[in-house]
């Protein structure tokens, strides 16, 4: 038995990277005796320099995309307003600088082919949703993958944008390919 959410409760915490700065003083022990050390203040490592570790692309894409959580669908959407499974796609690698095609059927011969086992953070998930056809008409972002847990962010027609799981069987049976382009 399966149950899932059309509302993602998960809460997505964003923050601006700083240097790390300490500030080095004099320092008396308790006998009397001072260490003079010159007041300067160190730059221990710019966090600009290793945010993109921490902060990984895939993650800012996946962050940017849970903004538009709850979206209805619209048909051509890209905005706030409203929005569509490929137009989710677009707009939030188009701010990464990464620019896809408009449709899903075009995204899915972008990057490269990856089995479903190996997904990760940022993977595009592509889907037949008609009935009785197997050509790719939805797509979505991977935002969890481990060990055949696997759910995706997308905006579904009657629900907006929400997040699903690969264990539900619609999906699993809608399911086409994978496809890596970050």
């Amino acid at each position: 038995m399966t149950l899932s959410s059309c509302k993602s409760s998960q809460n997505i915490a964003t923050f601006k990277p700083e240097s790390l700065k300490i500030d080095l003083k004099p320092v008396t022990l308790s006998t009397n005796f001072t260490i003079p050390i010159a007041p300067k203040t160190i730059d221990l490592f710019p966090l600009e320099d290793i945010s993109s570790t921490i902060y990984s692309r895939a993650d800012r894409i996946i962050d940017y995309a849970f903004a538009f959580d709850g979206v209805r669908y619209k048909r051509g959407g890209t905005t706030k307003e409203g929005m569509d499974c490929s137009g989710l796609v677009v707009t939030t690698f188009d701010r990464e600088n990464i620019s896809l095609p408009r449709v899903s059927r075009d995204i899915a011969r972008t990057g490269d082919k990856v089995d479903i086992k190996e997904v990760g953070k940022g993977d595009l998930l592509f889907f037949a949703t008609r009935r009785n056809s197997r050509t790719i008409s939805h797509v979505g972002i991977v935002t969890t993958a481990r060990d055949g847990f696997v759910e995706f962010i997308h905006a579904s027609t009657s629900n907006g944008v929400i997040v699903s799981n690969m264990a539900e069987k619609y999906w699993y049976f809608a399911f086409i390919e994978a496809r890596r382009v970050i």
